[in-house]
């Protein structure tokens, strides 16, 4: 597992699924591992007998129980939202709980084809002995009806709406006919399909209005609370850096800091009362994570293992640069008002980075 970079999700918190499953005494949905009420506890924490369960998603706890009782009635669940909320954790979170199975995964792309969604064939079998069983290579919805298992759907809007369109009929009736062996696919008790799609890329594929009406949609929301992001940050970051293999101790001040000027960004306003203009750039937790983190690798490998403020302002830089040319104009206003005043007023870590703004 050290050896592995992104381990899946079943894998990671394996101890808190065994527990979880073996503590749980409340009603479950035919096909699921535990009960709705557990699914819950492993997303935002909890107890589970003597096993804490630690919290894995942070914000809406409301809307997590909607996606639960979602699934729970087998209509599929479509999480939307800004890039960076979280969409796919959650996905991931939700299918590990439910089946234990995250990694059965459609990824939406301009070139998926609905071979990528359904099923394919061995083209050399295929040619020699015709259609069979043998030949049929399962895509991950054939998997997840014959399973009885979760298939996460993400970006689905970066689809062709022809594309997408080819579940309809699977979500609409729970079968898969297979023309080429005569038969039809009907779903085990469990299946079911999550979608995510970002609010940014709307637009480049529509989703078409019959195949909306076949999924509940939810919200995933930024974190629009500074300490908790600067919670999430750190959290984050630490569990990163140790599997980089790197030990390093997160710098609180640095991280608030962080925190504070992304959620400046976001929300178009301060704590003090001064109105920020509205960044084009998509400034998530998520960015706000590899921020950090490629600050804390530049002190630890090329520095004396501190955070750099000149590293710290480039990384801020880069954020909004990489979608709007246009935002470092509003990037250099917001240092030239806001920061600067906080540098004055607070000095300390503010004071540095004001200092090192000229990049």
């Amino acid at each position: 597992m050290s050896e592995i970079l992104k381990p899946l999700v079943e894998q990671i918190y394996a101890d808190e699924i065994a527990a979880l499953i073996k503590n749980d005494t409340d009603k479950k949905p035919l096909g699921w591992k535990m009960s709705p009420r557990a699914v819950r506890t492993f997303i935002i924490g909890g107890k589970a007998g003597n096993t804490e369960i630690t919290r894995k998603f942070y914000g809406d706890d409301a809307m997590v129980e909607r996606a639960v009782v979602t699934l729970a009635s087998n209509r599929p669940l479509m999480l939307v939202g800004e890039p960076g909320t979280a969409k796919t954790m959650l996905s991931e979170l939700l299918s590990a709980a439910i089946c234990g199975v995250s990694d059965n995964t459609v990824q939406g792309s301009v070139g998926t084809t609905e071979e990528n969604i359904k099923y394919s064939w061995n083209y050399s079998m295929l040619l020699s002995s015709g259609p069979s069983r043998d030949a049929l290579i399962k895509a991950p919805v054939y998997r997840a009806m014959e399973q009885g298992i979760i298939v996460r759907f993400e970006e689905i809007t970066r689809c062709s709406a022809e594309i997408s369109d080819t579940l309809i009929s699977v979500l609409s009736d729970k079968v898969m006919a297979v023309p080429e062996l005569g038969e039809t696919l009907f779903a085990r008790a469990g299946f079911n399909v999550i979608g995510t799609a970002n609010t940014r890329d709307k637009g480049v594929n529509e989703m078409s209005s019959a195949l909306k009406r076949r999924f509940n949609f939810e919200t995933v929301k930024p974190i629009s609370d500074s300490a908790l992001q600067q919670k999430v940050i750190r959290n984050e970051v630490e569990r990163q850096l140790k599997n980089l293999g790197v030990t390093l101790a997160a710098d609180d001040e640095y991280i608030c800091a962080l925190s504070t000027v992304f959620t400046d960004i976001r929300g178009g306003g301060t704590d003090e009362g001064y109105k920020v203009e509205k960044f084009e750039s998509v400034m998530s937790t998520a960015e706000a994570v590899c921020a950090y983190l490629s600050c804390a690798l530049d002190g630890y490998y090329f520095g004396s293992g501190e955070i750099s403020p000149k590293t710290f302002n480039e990384q801020i830089l880069s954020a909004v640069r990489k979608d709007s040319t246009t935002d470092v104009v509003k990037l250099k206003s917001y240092y030239e008002n806001v920061l600067k005043n906080r540098a004055a007023k607070n000095g300390g870590v503010w004071e540095k980075i004001f200092k090192a703004r000229k990049i």
